[in-house]
């Protein structure tokens, strides 16, 4: 697991630049508090790896898709389903397993059930900056 200590943008920035080469997974899991800024990674992340969409919270729609050089990059925000069922009635098993990128906000509910391979991505607030986990 790798530990990155992010004080502004420029910090968020290095940080993503410094992740992108270690991903060996398609599924990108992103944990963390209201707020932490899940989002403002997936942001960041797309815009290094030339998505030339504009990425939004998919709070309401559940599911965003983005387009990049190398394909389709799915992000998905589970905040709102209550259970496991929810996720399989959206589709989530298809999407997982189209080989495109999966960037997933509030996974618990079903990460142990049906994801074997990807990377975790943890985000706390501390009172003047944020800790970033990577594995």
């Amino acid at each position: 697991m790798k530990e990155y200590k992010l004080h502004n943008l420029e910090d968020l920035q290095n940080t993503v630049k410094s992740i992108i080469p270690q991903i060996k997974h398609k599924i990108i899991l992103l944990k963390g508090n209201l707020g932490a800024g899940k989002t403002t990674f997936t942001k960041e992340f797309c815009k290094q790896i030339q998505c030339s969409d504009e990425i939004s919270s998919p709070t309401y729609s559940l599911i965003n898709e983005y387009r990049y050089p190398d394909g389709k990059i799915y992000h998905f925000d589970l905040y709102r389903m209550k259970s496991l069922e929810e996720c399989f009635d959206i589709g989530i098993e298809e999407y997982l397993e189209s080989g495109n990128l999966c960037l997933i906000e509030w996974p618990e509910l079903f990460q142990e059930e049906i994801i074997v391979k990807y990377h975790e991505i943890c985000i706390f607030n501390h009172s003047n900056y944020r800790q970033l986990t990577f594995e």
